[in-house]
């Protein structure tokens, strides 16, 4: 229950504050880390790491 809290906090501020520039930046870090996470083991592991 704890995570789906902290979604809801943050949806809930992105809402009432009108910040929908975070948007963009949530989906991004969050895609940057699922692909680091499914990669560790691969052999793609060295190229995407020489991206940061």
């Amino acid at each position: 229950m704890g995570k789906l809290s902290i979604v809801r906090e943050l949806w809930d501020f992105m809402r009432i504050r009108k910040k929908w520039w975070l948007g963009p930046i949530i989906i991004v870090l969050l895609l940057l880390g699922t692909l680091l996470v499914l990669t560790q083991g691969t052999a793609l592991a060295p190229f995407i790491y020489t991206l940061f």
